[in-house]
C-alpha cells in the first residue's frame, strides 16, 4: 500500500478548458512522483479531449474506488455512467451539470477520507446552479460540505497571498457585509492557515481599506474609521501582527506587499486584480478554514480557447503542489503534536499512562 498522497481532481466544465490542463498536467510523469491523482470524470469524455488536443499516448487507469487506485499511474473515477455530447467552448446545462457530478463525487470521497485533498477544474458558476447546486462557487459548497464555520477565499503564489473579507457577493452589497466581527474572522483564518497550513511561526499580515485612499482620513467614508481600524485592533490584541488600513492602490503599485506575508481586501475585485496582475500563470485558490485541503487554478473555463491546445496547465500543475505541500505541512504538525505528546519515549494514551509516567 502506498503512502503517496492521493489528490482527487474534479474536472469542471467539460465544455471548457479542465481536462486540458488536466491532461497536460500528468502528461508530466514527474507528477506521479509527488501524489498519486485520482480524476472524477468519464473515460469517453477524457477521450474526447485527448483526441481534440492530438494527445495520442495518454491513458488512465479506470478504477471504482480510491482505494483500488495505482500510485504510478493517472487513475480515473467514472462519475456517470450514460453518454455525453460535449461541445467544446459552449455555456450549456450539459457542462454544468457533469461539472457537478464530478465535484460532487469527489467531495464524497474528500469528506469520508478516501482521498487526501482535493483540486477543483473550474466551473461556471451559473450554468452549474441546480436544485443540486445553489451555491455562488466552489467556496461556499465545498464549507457546506465540510461543515466548517467559516472560511476564507486564500489567493496564494510564491509572491504574494492575498484573502477577501466578502467574496461572490455584487459590490454594492460589500459595505454592508463588512463587519468588525467579520473582519477579526477573516484575519484568524489567514494567520491560522499561515502557521498550520505554510508553516510561518510569525505571520505578518496586512489589511486594505475599502474606499479609496482608506477614506482620506475620513473624507471619502467612514468604514475605515468605524469598523476596519477596531477590528485590526482586535486583532492585535489577540496577538496577531496585522497593520492598516492600507490604500489598496498605492500597497500594490508601490511594492508594499513584498514586506508582508499575506494580504486581507475587503471584496473580491480590490484582492483579485491585483493578484492575478502579478501572479496569473502560477497563482492559485486556496480555501483556507476547512476540515480538508482544497485548491484550484487561479482562471476560469476558458471557453474562447476550449480544445484549441492553448491551454497553460501551469497554475492548475501549482494548484496539485499546493495541495500536497499542505497536506504534508499537516501531517508533520500531526505527527509534531504526537511526539509533544510523548513521555519517556512512549505516547501517551490514557490519564493512567499520565500517573505513571509522574511516578
Amino acid at each position: 500500500m502506498s503512502d503517496k498522497i492521493k489528490i482527487g481532481i474534479s474536472v469542471g466544465d467539460i465544455n471548457g478548458i479542465g481536462l486540458e490542463v488536466i491532461l497536460k498536467t500528468f502528461m508530466e510523469t514527474k507528477m506521479l512522483d509527488y501524489c498519486t491523482p485520482i480524476v472524477y470524470g468519464h473515460t469517453k469524455v477524457a477521450s474526447f479531449h485527448r483526441k481534440a488536443l492530438n494527445i495520442g499516448d495518454f491513458m488512465f487507469n479506470v478504477i471504482t474506488s480510491p482505494a483500488d487506485a495505482n500510485p504510478r499511474k493517472v487513475n480515473m473515477i467514472n462519475a456517470w455512467e450514460e453518454d455525453v455530447k460535449i461541445e467544446l467552448g459552449v455555456a450549456n446545462e450539459t457542462g454544468g451539470k457533469y461539472a457537478f457530478l464530478s465535484l460532487q463525487k469527489a467531495t464524497d470521497d474528500l469528506v469520508n477520507g478516501s482521498i487526501d485533498a482535493l483540486v477543483t477544474a473550474p466551473i461556471n458558476k451559473n450554468n452549474i446552479q441546480s436544485e443540486n447546486f445553489s451555491f455562488p462557487g466552489h467556496t461556499e459548497y465545498l464549507q457546506e460540505r465540510s461543515g466548517s464555520n467559516d472560511v476564507l477565499m486564500f489567493l496564494i503564489s510564491e509572491t504574494l497571498r492575498v484573502g477577501v473579507v466578502t467574496g461572490h457577493i455584487p459590490v454594492l452589497e460589500v459595505p454592508t457585509a463588512i463587519t468588525k466581527e467579520k473582519i477579526v474572522k477573516k484575519i484568524q483564518l489567514i494567520n491560522e492557515s499561515l502557521k498550520k497550513d505554510f508553516w510561518i511561526e510569525k505571520p505578518k499580515i496586512a489589511i486594505l481599506g475599502l474606499n479609496p485612499h482608506a477614506s482620506d482620513n475620513g473624507l471619502l467614508g467612514k468604514e475605515e474609521a468605524e469598523i476596519i481600524s477596531p477590528a485590526i485592533q482586535e486583532a492585535f490584541d489577540k496577538g496577531i501582527i496585522c497593520f492598516g488600513p492600507y490604500p489598496a492602490d498605492g500597497f500594490f503599485g508601490n511594492g508594499t506587499y513584498k514586506k508582508f506575508d499575506a494580504v486581507l481586501a475587503m471584496y473580491h475585485d480590490q484582492g483579485l486584480i491585483p493578484f492575478k496582475t502579478i501572479a496569473f500563470d502560477t497563482g492559485i485558490n486556496y480555501t483556507a478554514g476547512l476540515k480538508f485541503v482544497r485548491t484550484s487554478p487561479d482562471h476560469g473555463t476558458g471557453y474562447d480557447i476550449a480544445g484549441k491546445n492553448l491551454a497553460d496547465p501551469t497554475s492548475f500543475m501549482e494548484a496539485v503542489f499546493a495541495a500536497v505541500h499542505i497536506v504534508e505541512h499537516r501531517r508533520e504538525q500531526e505527527n509534531l503534536l504526537k511526539t509533544q505528546l510523548r513521555s519517556g519515549g512512549k505516547l501517551i494514551e490514557t490519564a493512567s499512562d499520565v500517573k505513571d509516567d509522574a511516578n
